[in-house]
């Protein structure tokens, strides 16, 4: 394994997003501040008699507009997101790639699930029609790596490239991993994650877990630390983003977003949410020892917010234990809460959210949170102007994973 080489600091300089509540990182930001839901009926065919009544639906995006014919016909609606969502980021990180060495560019992905609806289609001619209906892409469409790969192929990334197939956690651990890669020597990785898992045969899997909200009022589906919390609705979409080496970003006139200055995960196991409270706390801790920050440099905390009233009172009881008295102070928000929870996608868009409302100066609200029933200052309502130089990232999911990020606003 090659060596951490010193003095090579990751940073963030592209940014892109296709999110339930906007495709682009100005139209998710724009719908993301003014606190706007977009949680509606499922609407995607053969769900309409399953339990599952109300999700976080990607709207205004066209397949056929973002990705090649060629690619199209090869991959699942989950890799159509994260390629849309790559180019955007390496357009804002204004990458030019052919002058970029093809060894130096790296891929990493996330996934929790793959491409379900690629897969669910085939089987069904298997069945249905016989082997012969079943078109060759079938073995690597559904698969975790889809998008890594397909990102890659597509755009001549020759890098190191990897995946990180995990639960909603996994999302920041790719961030880790994309650091990590940067601070071996690679000067850029293209990382994040994006989800589809609004299929039939998806949507029957996740009937499974018992956090699922299988409410019928978008307006009260999903209410993070609320008395009214039943659990959380689910969401398509994601967001990619473009890591360099901090040098290399400043040489080539880059505008650095953030630095992404730690991280630490953990692991407690499948919807043991009490435990989560250790779990989490012990990640926090470690994510600000790596970035060197005391807890009262936090300025903004971006909840994993489950939606669950036991899963929710572990992660008040977490900051409290990792930020000691600065979590009754600290404002904390969950924009997901108008958009779902898009499993390892959703720490990319909070993440996306994080950047964004660090150099607006401004921290978006909870939507549809009117009643809160924990010891802390979640914003609502409005979106709160504020100073933020540090913003605190948390992600927890349903297998077990606990992961925190620690970003900072540049100098």
């Amino acid at each position: 394994m090659t060596a951490i080489l010193p003095g090579r600091r990751a940073v963030l300089t592209g940014i892109g997003v296709i999110a339930p509540n906007g495709v682009g990182a100005d139209d998710f930001w724009k719908a993301t501040r003014e606190g706007r839901s977009v949680l509606g009926p499922v609407t995607r065919e053969g769900c309409e008699q399953l339990p599952l009544k109300v999700a976080g639906q990607v709207s205004g995006f066209d397949a056929e507009e973002a990705v090649e014919g060629r690619y199209l016909v090869q991959t699942d609606r989950f890799t159509h997101y994260a390629m849309a969502a790559a180019d955007l980021a390496l357009e804002d990180a204004r990458l030019d790639r052919e002058g970029q060495p093809p060894f130096g560019i790296g891929v990493v992905t996330a996934a929790g699930s793959g491409g379900g609806e690629f897969g669910q289609r085939e089987l069904q001619q298997l069945w249905g029609q016989g082997p012969q209906f079943v078109g060759p892409y079938q073995s690597i469409a559904w698969f975790y790596a889809a998008s890594t790969g397909q990102i890659s192929i597509r755009g001549g990334f020759k890098g190191p490239c990897a995946v990180v197939a995990s639960d909603e956690a996994g999302g920041l651990d790719a961030l880790a991993h994309a650091v990590r890669t940067v601070r071996r020597g690679t000067d850029t990785v293209v990382v994040g994650a994006a989800e589809a898992p609004l299929a039939p045969y998806s949507v029957v899997c996740q009937l499974g877990y018992p956090e699922l909200s299988l409410a019928t009022d978008p307006e009260r589906a999903y209410l993070p630390f609320s008395p009214k919390a039943s659990g959380f609705v689910p969401a398509e979409g994601g967001a990619m983003f473009v890591v360099e080496d901090e040098s290399c970003a400043r040489q080539r006139g880059a505008r650095i977003r953030a630095e992404l200055a730690g991280h630490a995960a953990t692991f407690t196991g499948p919807s043991a949410w009490a435990a989560s409270r250790a779990g989490l706390a012990h990640a926090i801790r470690g994510a600000l020892e790596e970035a060197r920050c005391a807890p009262d440099e936090i300025d903004v905390v971006f909840a994993d917010a489950l939606g669950l009233p036991e899963a929710d009172r572990a992660e008040v009881l977490a900051l409290a234990d990792a930020l000691g008295e600065h979590a009754e102070f600290v404002p904390v928000t969950a924009p997901k809460a108008g958009t779902g929870r898009a499993y390892c996608g959703a720490p990319m868009i909070d993440t996306a959210a994080a950047v964004l409302a660090m150099e607006q100066s401004l921290i978006p609200p909870t939507p549809n949170v009117t009643e809160i029933c924990h010891d802390l200052d979640l914003v609502t309502g409005h979106a709160r102007a504020a100073e933020l130089r540090t913003a605190l990232v948390l992600s927890r999911g349903l297998m077990g994973s606990n992961a925190a990020l620690v970003l900072r606003r540049p100098y």
